[in-house]
């Protein structure tokens, strides 16, 4: 499936990146002492561990349904999504911490014409893999893309102000660096908290949303033999959902035709509607003359 390959690439690629920049960001960082470049140096080693766990549960996702998992294995994109949130904390966490201390320490560097450059590499590389993923997330609507995406965006930011504190160390002013990477920080946790509720919400069977919900109404209300409908229920199974519901149909129609008419609106609800994956309708019957 298209959808499942798009994210095995954008995770191979973000593996292959992110380790060269890891050891880039790692040499400069230990030779010239700055904090800052060794902080973006663990953020890459993150950055790998997030690419590695969208591999894995993008893999465990494209598996088909069997007789152990009848709704198949979707919902491994956002156990998935969530550990790579988790992980975007416990980073961003660090760099905080690193943050405050550097301020209060008054922390100096050597500074290195290298660093610019690893900087700009990285900006350059980063924004790539940021662009490349978010048109992905849009064309597959896959969590784990989303997440990506987002961590590639979050490191532009990160490395961006990494250089603006290299180039105000030229002038010996270092608390710069401090102060940036406490804000970082902090927008990086309230990101991570986005990403991760999102998941959460999926994992714990969140109804789905009321524009598809409508839509799902907007075809049952052109039926008119279609008398009433209750007990509607949806069920997420990866990025979409399964929905059930009851409609209630003439009583004098044979069970055949009761039973054409609902197996139409399946096909035409699931054909239409994007974010359906199964549709479930049961039939009961109603008298039209009361």
């Amino acid at each position: 499936m298209e959808r499942f390959k798009s994210v095995k690439i954008a995770s191979i690629l973000g593996i292959t990146m992110n380790l060269l920049l890891l050891i880039g960001k790692a040499i400069v960082g230990f030779v010239t002492h700055s904090q800052a470049m060794i902080a973006d140096a663990f953020n890459s080693a993150g950055d790998i561990f997030s690419s590695l766990m969208t591999f894995i549960g993008n893999k465990i996702a494209s598996r088909p349904s069997d007789d152990d998992h009848n709704l198949g294995h979707g919902k491994a994109e956002y156990i998935y999504s969530m550990l790579i949130s988790i992980a975007m904390f416990l980073m961003s966490c660090m760099v905080f911490k690193d943050s405050v201390f550097s301020i209060i320490q008054n922390k100096k560097y050597n500074f290195s014409i290298w660093l610019i450059i690893v900087c700009l590499i990285t900006i350059i590389i980063k924004f790539y893999l940021y662009l490349y993923t978010k048109i992905l997330y849009k064309k597959n609507n896959n969590l784990l893309l989303k997440a990506n995406s987002v961590d590639h965006r979050n490191d532009c930011f990160i490395t961006f102000f990494n250089l603006l504190s290299c180039l105000l160390a030229i002038n010996e002013i270092y608390f710069f660096d401090g102060i940036v990477g406490i804000g970082i920080s902090l927008w990086i946790i309230y990101t991570s908290f986005k990403i991760f509720k999102e998941s959460y919400d999926v994992l714990m069977d969140k109804s789905i949303a009321e524009e598809a919900k409508q839509k799902v109404f907007d075809i049952i209300n052109k039926h008119k033999e279609i008398k009433k409908v209750n007990h509607f229920n949806s069920t997420p199974v990866g990025y979409r959902y399964q929905i059930s519901f009851t409609i209630y149909v003439d009583g004098n129609l044979s069970t055949f035709k009761s039973h054409e008419i609902a197996d139409k609106l399946e096909k035409e609800i699931s054909n239409k509607i994007e974010e359906i994956y199964l549709t479930v309708i049961h039939v009961n019957p109603i008298d039209i003359k009361k």
